[in-house]
């Protein structure tokens, strides 16, 4: 006996079927990271003697994360991404012990074609991303100059130099970016105090980049009211850190950086310059003034590229002042469109202070 289906359950087992595969199409999540390792010598300027060390990041810091989108239609989605370091050489969490699990990025947001997206949570800062734009080491946290002159403190014994304060990723941040207009976008980042009575206690800041052919530049501001929570800077951390300073008075950062870079083919140039202000109240030194101007090149050579950065700035105060010359060459080889291998130099000087240096060899893979 043949069974009988009534033609309406048949439509909507057909539109069931038609409609899962619709919403499959429209929605997606992709895992995706790099893992980098390198084995060398690091002597920091000023330290004594040399570590030789088997270490995590030497190239760019290793992370993993997950991230997707949703279609609503109307050329708008929804948008997520969670994101964390984590460090080869120990299996560990984090860029430090005590980082957040998605310290790199933890949003989610909604994205549209014609008026551009906002993100909600914590997001990598626009400053921080001009910065490694454009010079050729990037990101690296031990070997690109200019990520020392930015993102870590200094000090020649009578200025102290915090560098970027508030770290490359703000928390209970709100991002909006353009739509891109012919290569140029804008991106504006604000991040609340959170503390009551407080409203002035925040950061806010945003960058404006191009690229067109072999062209392209930016321009980056942000100003800095705190680091992690109101008022951390004016007392001393219960755990320190490289990137929770210690200031008396601080009252605020103000910071603007311009970089640029050409694509000649047999080489390519960057450039960069930055001023960074630190107000610091009741301070009979004064505010802390910090001016870097940074040139580099990535030459093609073979499967790779020669790396090459030299960065110069000056620290001062109304009272005293150093200079620090920085630099390091590296050579970069692909051995696949994932995986590279790198053997790279950085050399660190500070008026008055013995130098440091750092080599490495190390193999990177992205997934």
């Amino acid at each position: 006996m043949k069974k009988q289906y009534k033609p309406a359950l048949k439509l909507a087992a057909i539109a069931a079927t038609l409609f899962s595969g619709a919403a499959m199409a429209q929605s997606s999540v992709t895992l995706y990271g790099q893992a980098d390792m390198f084995v060398g010598g690091i002597k920091s300027v000023g330290g004594a003697d040399r570590a030789y060390v088997a270490n995590s990041g030497g190239m760019q810091t290793s992370y993993w994360g997950i991230k997707g989108t949703e279609d609503l239609g109307l050329g708008t989605k929804a948008i997520f991404d969670l994101n964390g370091f984590f460090r080869t050489d120990s299996g560990s969490s984090g860029r430090f012990n005590g980082d957040a699990m998605f310290s790199r990025n933890a949003y989610v947001g909604l994205q549209n074609d014609r008026l551009g997206s906002v993100k909600l949570g914590r997001n990598t800062t626009p400053y921080f991303v001009s910065t490694i734009l454009f010079n050729p080491l990037v990101d690296s946290y031990v070997f690109s100059p200019m990520i020392f002159h930015t993102y870590f403190g200094a000090n020649n014994g009578s200025v102290y130099d915090p560098g970027i304060i508030g770290d490359s990723g703000w928390n209970n941040s709100i991002v909006y970016s353009t739509p891109n207009f012919g290569g140029l976008v804008a991106n504006f980042i604000y991040s609340a105090g959170e503390s009551a009575g407080n409203a002035s206690k925040a950061k806010w800041g945003g960058n404006v980049t191009y690229f067109s052919g072999p062209l392209a530049a930016t321009v980056a501001f942000q100003q800095v009211k705190f680091d992690n929570t109101p008022f951390d800077l004016t007392n001393p951390p219960t755990t320190p850190n490289a990137n929770t300073p210690y200031i008396v008075g601080f009252d605020k950062q103000t910071a603007v950086q311009a970089g640029a870079s050409y694509d000649f083919k047999i080489l390519k140039v960057f450039l960069q310059g930055q001023y960074i202000k630190t107000d610091v109240n009741a301070n009979p030194n004064g505010d802390i003034k910090h001016i870097d101007g940074q040139g580099g090149v990535s030459i093609p050579v073979g499967a790779g590229n020669i790396l090459a950065s030299y960065t110069y700035g000056r620290v001062l105060n109304e009272v005293s002042s150093f200079k620090r010359n920085t630099m390091a060459v590296a050579y970069d080889y692909n051995l696949s469109k994932r995986t590279d291998v790198y053997a790279a130099y950085y050399y660190d000087k500070i008026t008055g202070i013995e130098h440091g240096d750092s080599f490495g060899v190390g193999v990177r893979h992205k997934f």
